[in-house]
């Protein structure tokens, strides 16, 4: 079915509210096989609001409207979709009842324009809600089907979940598999160059490919009869994908790359530390933002100045007056020296110029990252130089910190 999505409120015109609505519904919207054509936003305006869910009503099969289903008398999102569909409304007593029983668990009283809530459209299919007091719905007629549910996020989400979702079944006689790969070190026209042999061939199972920074991430979708051969389906479609690009996958489950570095240390209890320059404890930061990573994280040093990579982890100043503070050399010593003072299996680190200003003669984004490994790894020390060439500090940073994750992605595969 094609799915057009209204969001109804002034505020999200204006920029005061962020239209998070859409992204989640569209999301929810796509694994169960909809195809979602349109996201519309249009203010409080009963005129404007009428033309387009109108005009949707008559281009796609279903239109969800999200927002314009409160108390006050601009709230007319149900009026207008009643009347579109040529059916009137009628009071429901089950519905006033469960809104005045929501204001007296809270001791709370009940104005009177309450009541307008508990006008439902004659037909409807009433989703009772459970996280507020605007109850939603579901209205089908002549062939299309209108939903509408509250504006504000959770009880749009709770009502999504707990109704809509069973309400939408009805719609599909196909059931939905999707699976996520994730990549890093390949940008997305190069990763669409070497997947050509099977993007050229898709019907379904369909790849779509998203790019965030520093990575790509797939996702492999099909729809068939079964769940079972739908999978089946996504699996086999995974397993050509993965002899074309094999060697930038990271997970083939959605799991972000922090969480996939934090399960391989914790499967192999090994135990983790960082020293930190450019990043200033990002990398420390999305370590310990994985649940569990007390088991396997020892210790983040950030030695932003030259006086706390000496004082802190025991570098000679000798050393970064010969090679420069940001170098390869002095990134080692920075790994070695976190090692040694945390007593873990890996340490890495980062020194470099994030932007906007490097040093005479230096490039921004030119930074490199040390690692040492010892105990159960053996012994292996090194660098990598990166050179982003960007002046962005953020996007640096944050593209620092990713590379630092798959270096120690790197150790723990033996692809370093």
């Amino acid at each position: 079915m094609d799915v057009s999505i209204i969001a109804v409120g002034t505020e999200l015109l204006f920029g005061q509210t962020v239209n998070t609505n859409a992204t989640y519904i569209s999301n929810q919207l796509n694994h169960m096989g909809f195809n979602v054509m349109y996201h519309h936003v249009v203010g409080d305006n009963p005129v404007r609001l009428k033309e387009l869910v109108k005009a949707s009503l008559n281009e796609m099969d279903m239109v969800i409207c999200t927002g314009g289903l409160g108390p006050t008398q601009d709230d007319l999102t149900k009026e207008i979709v009643a009347e579109a569909m040529g059916v009137d409304l009628y009071f429901d007593e089950k519905c006033y009842a469960e809104i005045k029983s929501y204001f007296d668990e809270r001791h709370r009283s009940m104005a009177e324009n309450n009541r307008k809530q508990a006008y439902m459209p004659v037909g409807a299919e009433i989703f009772h809600n459970e996280a507020g007091t605007a109850p939603a719905f579901g209205l089908e007629k002549d062939g299309k089907c209108a939903i509408c549910l509250p504006g504000p996020p959770r009880e749009m989400k709770w009502l999504f979940k707990h109704c809509v979702v069973d309400y939408l079944k009805r719609f599909s006689s196909k059931e939905m598999y999707y699976k996520v790969i994730r990549t890093i070190g390949i940008g997305e026209s190069d990763l669409e160059t070497k997947l050509m042999p099977v993007i050229n061939n898709q019907s379904d199972p369909t790849i779509a490919t998203y790019a965030k920074e520093g990575e790509c991430a797939l996702r492999v979708a099909s729809q068939r009869d079964t769940a079972e051969m739908a999978k089946y389906a996504v699996d086999e479609m995974i397993e050509m994908i993965d002899g074309l690009i094999g060697e930038y996958i990271y997970s083939y489950d959605d799991d972000e790359l922090n969480q996939v570095v934090v399960h391989q240390l914790q499967r192999r209890r090994l135990w983790l530390s960082s020293a930190e320059s450019c990043t200033g404890g990002m990398f420390a930061s999305c370590i310990t933002d994985v649940a569990g990573a007390s088991s396997v994280f020892a210790e983040g040093f950030v030695t932003y100045s030259v006086e706390a990579k000496s004082e802190i982890l025991g570098i000679d100043t000798a050393v970064i007056d010969k090679f420069s503070v940001v170098s390869g050399e002095v990134a080692v010593l920075m790994a070695d020296g976190a090692r040694r003072k945390s007593k873990s299996d890996i340490s890495v680190s980062i020194t470099g110029y994030a932007g906007p200003e490097a040093d005479e003669g230096r490039e921004n984004g030119n930074a490199f990252i040390g690692y040492s490994c010892g105990g159960k790894l053996g012994n292996k020390r090194g660098f990598i130089e990166l050179n982003t060439k960007r002046n962005d500090r953020k996007w640096n940073r944050n593209y620092f910190k990713l590379r630092m994750l798959l270096t120690v992605y790197n150790i723990l595969n033996e692809k370093l």
